[in-house]
C-alpha cells in the first residue's frame, strides 16, 4: 500500500510533503511510513483541528527555512548555516537554542508561551517538557551576556520575547 504514494523512499523531484492518515497505529507502521519518506504519520481517530495543526508546523517549517538572514538589533541570524552573531562574534548555540533564538527574532516584540516555544523547536512528536525550554533560554542569555546583550525578555505569567 506504501509503495503506491512513496516510491521506495525515492522522493518525487518536486517539493512536497507527504503526510499518513491511516489506521495503521502499529510502531512498525509508523515507522515503515516514516522510513519511506513520510513527512508526518497521523493516526485515526484524529481530530481536523490537530490535523490543521501539523500542516501549519510544516508550512512554518518550510517558510522558515526561505529567509537566508535575518538582523534584529546587534543581533544578525545566518539562516542557511544555522549561525546567530553579536557584531560579527559568533554565539556559539547548541540547535536547540538556535531554533529557539531564530523563532523569537523572526517574531522580535511578540511573546510566546513556553508551549509554542517546545512545539516550534521540537514539534509534535516528543512530549513536552517544558523546564528544557527555560533551562535552554537560561544558557542562551548566559551567551548573549558575555557580549552584553539582553535580547530575550520574559513576560512573567506568559512567556517571552526578542527585544
Amino acid at each position: 500500500m506504501y509503495r503506491h504514494l512513496i516510491y521506495e523512499s525515492n522522493r518525487p523531484p518536486y517539493d512536497l510533503h507527504f503526510l499518513f492518515l491511516t489506521a495503521k497505529t502499529e510502531e512498525a507502521d509508523i515507522i515503515k511510513g516514516l522510513g519511506l519518506g513520510a513527512d508526518d504519520y497521523l493516526t485515526k481517530p484524529f481530530g481536523v483541528q490537530e490535523l490543521r495543526a501539523r500542516v501549519d508546523a510544516h508550512i512554518r517549517r518550510e517558510q522558515r527555512k526561505k529567509i537566508n538572514s535575518i538582523s534584529v538589533g546587534k543581533t544578525r541570524f545566518s539562516m542557511s548555516g544555522k549561525e546567530c552573531f553579536v557584531m560579527d562574534n559568533k554565539i556559539p548555540l547548541t540547535k536547540s537554542e538556535y531554533e529557539i533564538c531564530e523563532y523569537l527574532a523572526l517574531h522580535h516584540g511578540q511573546v510566546f508561551s513556553k508551549e509554542q516555544i517546545f512545539e516550534y523547536v521540537f514539534g509534535f512528536e516528543k512530549e513536552s517538557n517544558l523546564s528544557a525550554i527555560a533551562e535552554h533560554i537560561k544558557n542562551i542569555r548566559a551567551k548573549f551576556m558575555q557580549f552584553g546583550e539582553k535580547p530575550i525578555k520574559t513576560v512573567w505569567g506568559i512567556g517571552y520575547k526578542w527585544e
